[in-house]
């Protein structure tokens, strides 16, 4: 046996009349609805509601994610505010000023470097630099 399709349970049932409250109710939205001058209760929305439209609009492919993004990026600022205290300019001003033989020392390292990785000039042979076309013509047209 086939079951009813939707539309012949549809067609059994009997029609309900729509209380008189209803009506009432409907006809205020209607007329409400037919004059924009007068703003309707519900088109008045908070702050936090109109942002939060104005954000799920923007993040709308996959809020989630961008909420996620989101949340990392707050924790890699607040990490890198966090670790930029006054430590670098104390750190810098704990270390002592080279000594004089700490400088001497550095500056025999420079000339060792500099002994080491300086590459005498080498001279190259000067080559001749290839004459234009039209000169090679000139010679066998001559002949």
């Amino acid at each position: 046996m086939k079951p009813d399709s939707l539309e012949q349970k549809l067609a059994r049932q009997q029609m309900r009349q729509v209380p008189p409250e209803w009506r009432v109710e409907v006809l205020i939205a209607a007329r409400q609805a037919q004059n924009p001058r007068q703003p309707s209760p519900t088109a008045r929305h908070s702050f936090f509601s109109t942002l939060n439209q104005q954000l799920a609009t923007l993040l709308w492919p996959n809020p989630r994610a961008w909420g996620a993004l989101a949340t990392v990026w707050v924790v890699i600022l607040t990490a890198n505010m966090a670790s930029r205290g006054d430590s670098s300019t104390a750190t810098a001003r704990r270390v002592a000023p080279p000594t004089p033989e700490m400088r001497e020392l550095l500056r025999e390292q420079e000339q060792l470097f500099a002994e080491l990785f300086v590459q005498p000039a080498i001279e190259r042979p000067k080559t001749s630099r290839p004459q234009p076309q039209s000169l090679h013509r000139s010679e066998y047209l001559d002949a």
